[in-house]
C-alpha cells in the first residue's frame, strides 16, 4: 500500500467514528427530553367526584361514602353532579353503560303471537258420589253368615256379601211348590207374583221352580265392583226389610276438587279439558273435563270448589291424594306479548321501562291482559319490536322518579288497524292471613292461613316488589294477595292489619 491510499483509509476511519459518537449523543439526549407530544398524550383524565351514594330502593335518603345498603342487601350507588345530564331526552333517564353491565341489566323484544291462558291450582282427589251403590236387605231374617269383608276392601260385581235366612220367602216357596203339583196354571201365577211381591229376585224363583225344593237362606251380593265404604252386618244379628248391609263406591272415575280463585271463576266453563299432575304419578298427565262449578265459595281462602271427573282405568288415582291441575283455553288472536318479568305493578296499573337508543330508558303505562307461560298479553301502550327492560327495572324506575320523570301511555298499537283494546280484567290473586316470621333477600317467610285448597302452614315467598315490607316488621299480623308462576308463590299485595302477636 502506497502513502496516498493509507491516507486515504484513516480519513474514512475518522469519519465513520465521528458519525457513531453523534448518534449515540442525540439518542441519549432524545430520551431525557420528550417532544409535546409524548407529554400530552401521558396525562391522566380527571376523575368525576360523587356528591352522594344512595340505595336505589330508598333514594330520598343520601350518604357520605360508599358502603353497603342499611335498607337492602346491595351495594350503595353513587351520584354526580353531572347526572342531571340523563335528562337530555324529554321523558327519559339515562344509564351509565357500566352500571348497566355491572347490573346485568337484560331486555327483550316485544313479539306478536297467540297466547294459551292458563288456569293453575291445587286439587284434591275424592270419590265420584254419583257412582254408588247401596246394598239392602229385602226382606226381615236373620244373618246366618258375613263373607271376610271389611270397609276399604275393593269388590268385584256379583260377590258375595252376606247369607240371610228370610222365614216369610220360605212359606212362600212351600205354597208356591205346592201348587205347581196341583197344575193349576193359573194359581202358580199367583203363586210367583206373591213371591215377587215380597221382594224375592227373579233367579231365586227360578231357581226354586227348577229345583222344586225351597230355598229360605239366600246369599246377597254387591251388584257393581268398587271399593266398600259402609258395612253394617255382622253374623247372627236380626235385619229388617229396606236396612242398609253396606254401601259401594265405584272406581271407574273419581273427582278432582279444585279451588279457584273467586276472580276467575268466569274463566271456568262446564265441559272444559282439564290436566292433572300427581305427585303419586310423576311425569304421567291425565285428563279429564270440568263436570260442576260448586255454587258456594269458601270463605277463609274466597275460592270457589270446581269439581273435574277423571278417568281411573288402571285404579291408580286414590282419593285422598292432591294433584295440579291445568286449565286451558287457546286464544286463537294475535296479540302483543312481553316477558312477565318485564311488568311493574304499581298502585295504579302496570308499567314496563321502554329501552331506546343512546342508553335512554322510559317509563311507559301499559295495559295488561291473560298471563301464561311467562309471557303477558299487552293490550295498549306498546308496539312491536320495541325494547322493554326485564332485569334491573326497578333501579331505572327509582332513578326516574328521583329526576321528576313518570311513567305516560304510549299511542295504542294501531299496526293490524284493530279498535283499541278493552281494559283488561283485574289481576287475580290468592289472599290469606298470615303472620311474618322473618325477612330474607328478596322473600319473606309467613305463617300462612289456608290458602289455594292448602291448609294453615309456614313457607317462603318471593316479593314482587322489595318496598311491599317497607313499615312492616317480624311479628305483625298481615293480609298477602298472591299470585302463583311456574317456580314460586310471588306477593303481589302485603298489608298489615293488626297488631303484633
Amino acid at each position: 500500500m502506497n502513502a496516498k491510499h493509507l491516507k486515504l483509509a484513516v480519513l474514512m476511519l475518522i469519519i465513520l467514528a465521528a458519525g457513531a459518537a453523534g448518534g449515540y449523543w442525540w439518542a441519549n439526549h432524545a430520551q431525557i427530553s420528550p417532544g409535546p407530544a409524548m407529554t400530552t398524550s401521558s396525562q391522566a383524565p380527571a376523575e368525576r367526584k360523587p356528591l352522594y351514594w344512595y340505595d336505589p330502593m330508598v333514594p330520598q335518603q343520601h350518604f357520605d361514602k360508599p358502603g353497603k345498603s342499611p335498607f337492602m342487601d346491595m351495594a350503595l350507588v353513587p351520584k354526580y353532579a353531572d347526572d342531571s345530564g340523563n335528562k337530555a331526552e324529554a321523558g327519559s333517564v339515562k344509564i351509565d353503560p357500566r352500571v348497566v353491565q355491572n347490573l346485568g341489566m337484560r331486555t327483550a323484544s316485544v313479539t306478536r303471537g297467540n297466547l294459551t291462558p292458563k288456569l293453575e291450582a291445587t286439587g284434591v282427589l275424592a270419590f265420584n258420589e254419583r257412582d254408588v251403590s247401596i246394598v239392602q236387605a229385602r226382606a226381615a231374617g236373620f244373618v246366618e253368615r258375613v263373607f271376610a269383608r271389611a270397609p276399604g276392601d275393593v269388590v268385584a260385581a256379583g260377590s258375595p256379601l252376606v247369607s240371610l235366612l228370610v222365614p216369610e220367602w220360605s212359606g212362600a216357596q212351600q205354597e208356591f211348590l205346592v201348587l205347581k203339583k196341583s197344575g193349576d196354571a193359573g194359581l202358580m201365577d199367583v203363586a210367583r207374583q206373591r213371591m215377587q211381591v215380597l221382594g224375592m229376585p227373579s233367579q231365586l224363583i227360578q231357581q226354586v221352580e227348577r229345583s222344586g225344593v225351597p230355598h229360605p237362606v239366600v246369599t246377597v251380593s254387591f251388584p257393581m265392583s268398587g271399593v266398600i265404604r259402609e258395612l253394617d252386618v255382622r253374623a247372627g244379628m236380626t235385619v229388617t226389610s229396606g236396612q242398609t248391609l253396606a254401601k259401594v263406591n265405584g272406581l271407574g272415575t273419581v273427582w278432582l276438587d279444585v279451588a279457584v280463585p273467586e276472580a276467575l271463576a268466569q274463566q271456568i266453563q262446564v265441559g272444559q279439558s282439564a290436566q292433572a299432575r300427581l305427585p303419586a304419578l310423576p311425569g304421567e298427565v291425565i285428563q279429564g273435563r270440568v263436570t260442576d262449578i260448586l255454587p258456594e265459595a269458601n270463605l277463609d281462602t274466597r275460592t270457589l270448589k270446581v269439581r273435574v271427573e277423571l278417568p281411573n282405568k288402571h285404579g291408580h288415582l286414590r282419593p285422598g291424594l292432591t294433584a295440579q291441575v291445568q286449565l286451558a283455553e287457546s286464544d286463537k288472536q294475535s296479540m302483543l306479548l312481553v316477558p312477565t318479568e318485564a311488568i311493574i305493578r304499581t298502585g295504579k296499573g302496570a308499567m314496563v321501562m321502554v329501552a331506546e337508543s343512546g342508553g335512554h330508558y322510559r317509563p311507559v303505562e301499559v295495559q295488561t291482559g291473560a298471563e301464561a307461560g311467562g309471557q303477558t298479553a299487552v293490550l295498549n301502550g306498546l308496539s312491536e319490536g320495541q325494547k322493554v327492560v326485564t332485569s334491573g327495572q326497578f333501579l331505572i324506575d327509582s332513578d326516574a322518579s328521583l329526576q321528576g320523570i313518570f311513567a305516560a301511555a304510549d299511542a295504542p298499537d294501531t299496526s293490524t288497524g284493530a279498535a283499541p283494546a278493552p281494559a283488561p280484567a283485574p289481576v287475580a290473586l290468592h289472599e290469606a292471613e298470615g303472620r311474618i316470621i322473618s325477612f330474607g333477600k328478596g322473600e319473606v317467610t309467613i305463617a300462612s292461613g289456608p290458602l289455594m285448597g292448602m291448609p294453615a302452614m309456614t313457607m317462603d315467598f318471593a316479593l314482587a316488589r322489595p318496598q311491599l315490607v317497607q313499615g312492616i316488621k317480624v311479628g305483625d299480623k298481615v293480609r298477602i294477595g298472591e299470585r302463583q308462576t311456574d317456580s314460586s308463590l310471588v306477593i303481589e299485595r302485603l298489608e298489615k292489619i293488626g297488631g303484633t302477636k
